[in-house]
């Protein structure tokens, strides 16, 4: 089935009445004013008609693109990734109208909630599949403006820049001595932006009043929770496009505070760690700072979470960085990553062995490809053992009696003698899969003809691919 994406060609054109600006609506709502610099003000003159780019048929279609390839939840309309297309074929000229003239309204987000890996619950705003068009569309006009004034420490959500990048930028710190981190934790950050200050950070750039209205409107635009809306002071709920470069609009202010100051620090998001090279200058800095983020951007530390401390005893991106600036798997990742594992191999499953095989490496190869940089490979091949336990346990209960059992054992050339002995043990499922005769049957050789992926293999094998990189 072939798509047509093009789907803006002619709206643009439609939804500009020839003679007239193309604006409608009222003035947006006052916003904070700042002291505006020169330059901010020819930024601003250079971005009066925004709105213009942000509906204009090559931007609205990479955004098409963009919403369906990243799939994703419906809304609280209930449409689609699917139905977006026959959505935009009926109503695309009314969508680009109302652009155009900025009064475009967004739907209310549907409040979800996910469990966070370290405890607690994340909530959600997931935003409908058109209000998710739009804001990969505004996203895409801004980020080249703003993305090029951020922070050198920022690293993320941002284009061409990763995880990776901030860890090394970490390590490179610590390698020259500063082995004290200041680990920053905001409390609800996503939750507790406050609209004014955000919205007066981005209408330093951008002049199209237009464009900033609707930006507030998504800002604004209620939470659907158990099928009643609920109104929105505060926030930027986590779930749409638009979200990170928001975020880190507002925490380019932490930035260039941190860089004013003289600091070593990496941000990622709203995790931010300073590297300095003594307990003191770290409980002075974070009295510092936490006044700035109170103060300024009304932002709170999570006083639970954020602490001083060396290095090697806080986690960061998921690594735990060492002294001398050597990267390890922090404990809690591990224990995440066999949390999982232990889910995907339960005994209990009605799926089969591939399949079970196929979801393992699906996981584990996006885990380990992660983790290439952390200094693990013990870990690893441990792993890999339980791992091959667990899947031992799981094709000896498939087989459900003894006499299946021993048929299976004896097929994979154990002797018939042997095949017995563990085939009518009268162990439980556990103690039975970690038998001689079971293990003699289900080797690591007979895992690789599985498609079974070492985590160790795929780990040397990317270890040796960076290296010869460097090199």
């Amino acid at each position: 089935m072939t798509y047509q994406t093009d789907l803006f060609d002619e709206a643009l054109l439609k939804a500009i009445r020839p003679g007239g600006s193309g604006r409608g609506g009222t003035d947006a709502r006052p916003l904070e004013e700042p002291q505006v610099f020169t330059a901010f003000m020819r930024q601003r003159a250079l971005t009066m008609h925004l709105m213009e780019r942000v509906a204009s048929s090559a931007n609205l279609n990479q955004a098409y693109k963009r919403v369906r390839a990243n799939k994703g939840a419906a809304g609280a309309d209930g449409m689609t990734v699917g139905g977006l297309r026959l959505w935009l074929a009926e109503h695309k000229d009314e969508l680009v109208g109302s652009l155009i003239r900025g009064t475009y309204q967004p739907s209310p987000v549907l409040g979800v909630e996910i469990p966070k890996p370290g405890g607690g619950m994340r909530q959600l705003g997931i935003p409908t599949v058109v209000d998710r068009l739009v804001q990969q569309a505004i996203m895409q006009v801004l980020q080249p403006i703003f993305d090029p004034t951020f922070s050198e420490a920022s690293f993320g959500f941002r284009p061409g820049r990763g995880a990776h990048d901030a860890l090394t930028r970490s390590r490179e710190y610590v390698a020259q001595g500063y082995k004290i981190v200041v680990d920053l934790d905001l409390e609800k950050f996503f939750d507790r932006v406050n609209h004014d200050i955000l919205m007066s950070r981005v209408a330093r750039r951008i002049g199209d009043k237009r464009l900033l209205r609707i930006i507030r409107r998504f800002l604004e635009a209620g939470m659907m929770r158990d099928g009643v809306c609920v109104e929105r002071y505060e926030g930027t709920p986590q779930g749409g496009p638009l979200s990170p470069l928001l975020a880190n609009i507002l925490l380019d202010d932490l930035d260039k505070v941190l860089e004013a100051r003289g600091h070593r620090f990496v941000r990622y998001a709203d995790d931010c760690n300073i590297y300095v090279q003594s307990q003191k200058a770290g409980a002075r800095v974070m009295a510092n700072i936490a006044e700035f983020l109170e103060g300024r951007l009304h932002l709170k530390i999570n006083q639970e979470k954020s602490t001083v401390a060396p290095v090697w005893e806080r986690s960061f991106l998921g690594y735990r960085l060492l002294s001398g600036g050597t990267l390890a798997v922090a404990p809690k990742s591990l224990k995440r990553a066999k949390d999982r594992l232990r889910q995907i191999t339960r005994r209990n499953r009605g799926i089969s062995f591939g399949r079970m095989i196929s979801e393992i490496n699906s996981f584990t190869t996006g885990w380990v490809t992660y983790f290439r940089m952390a200094r693990c490979k013990s870990h690893l091949r441990r792993l890999d053992e339980w791992l091959r336990a667990r899947l031992r346990c799981f094709r000896v209960k498939q087989c459900k009696r003894i006499k299946p059992l021993v048929d299976f054992l004896k097929r994979q050339g154990v002797p018939t003698k042997r095949a017995w002995m563990g085939g009518a043990s009268a162990k439980g499922w556990w103690r039975t899969a970690n038998c001689p005769p079971v293990n003699e049957a289900m080797p690591i050789s007979w895992f690789a003809t599985k498609g079974l992926m070492s985590m160790a293999e795929r780990y040397a094998t990317l270890q040796f691919s960076e290296n010869r990189r460097g090199t």
